[in-house]
């Protein structure tokens, strides 16, 4: 699977779902998921440059992109099962995994549920616990639903949808059922000290979730306890990133990312 070329588009059957995935370059693989609403290719900008010595599978999660909905609510842990399923579909016994925000609580459970099939774990602006959202983040959380599907239609999001969904006609579906998960609370504390796995974390400077949560998160995986020595023999196996000047809304096509990303999955290599 390692020398597998780029494909424009593909469908993996995996519980219940027909799951919509796009390979891009060759090399080690790095499964790549959306934030919530989106799809694959809002990873346009960084792909480019993320698949130059990686094989990235983009993955459309359940009711999003060109992966039609089924009938079943979103939960986090029910998608990383998906993805778990698409890692075995695929043929790898092992895969890097990366998301961002709702793609990032899904990258997580993967992680948490299915350590054997995630070799590196990078996570992007989501926390391990909901409550550490802003407030005024929770407070737009919990007025999701399908009466947003109205205001959402004015934004890029809704246009994005349209343009390739299956059944552009259940957008408000998809409102109510985001609006049912981000209202789901979970503190995965305990599981997250227990991953196995080098991990990185990702948050923007002017996230929606406090620096504080980020130095949390970090501790957990056992970085920030002490000084690393002269000679980094001290250092842990996961990492941290703080990207400058960089905000929740823009944080996963920033070039800081794939810096970050690269530095992470390949140290060995230069830039």
């Amino acid at each position: 699977m390692e020398n597998q070329v780029k494909v424009a588009g593909s469908y993996a059957a995996v519980n219940g779902l027909e799951l919509y995935y796009e390979i891009h370059g060759v090399g080690e693989p790095l499964i790549l998921l959306h934030g919530g609403f989106g799809l694959g290719s809002m990873f346009s900008p960084i792909l480019p440059q993320l698949s130059q010595s990686q094989q990235v599978i983009t993955v459309d999660l359940q009711g999003h992109g060109l992966t039609a909905d089924i009938d079943r609510p979103l939960h986090f842990e029910q998608m990383a099962d998906d993805i778990a399923a698409l890692i075995d579909h695929l043929g790898f016994a092992q895969a890097n995994v990366m998301g961002y925000s709702l793609g990032g609580g899904v990258a997580l459970r993967t992680a948490i549920q299915h350590p054997d099939l995630v070799k590196k774990l990078i996570v992007v602006s989501v926390p391990f616990k909901r409550d550490a959202w802003y407030p005024e983040v929770l407070a737009s959380m919990e007025q999701m639903g399908r009466e947003s599907a109205e205001f959402l239609k004015q934004s890029p999001i809704y246009e994005s949808y349209v343009s390739v969904a299956p059944q552009p006609e259940n957008f408000p579906l998809l409102a109510e059922k985001t609006g049912d998960l981000l209202r789901q609370d979970y503190d995965w504390t305990n599981e997250v000290a227990a991953l196995p796995m080098p991990t990185l974390v990702v948050f923007g400077d002017a996230d929606s979730i406090p620096l504080s949560h980020a130095a949390q998160f970090y501790e957990l995986l056992g970085g920030g306890k002490g000084d690393a020595g002269w000679d980094g023999s001290g250092m842990p196996d996961s990492q941290l990133a703080i990207l400058p000047g960089t905000t929740h809304y823009h944080i996963f096509f920033s070039p800081a990312l794939v810096t970050a990303v690269y530095q992470f999955l390949f140290p060995t290599q230069p830039e």
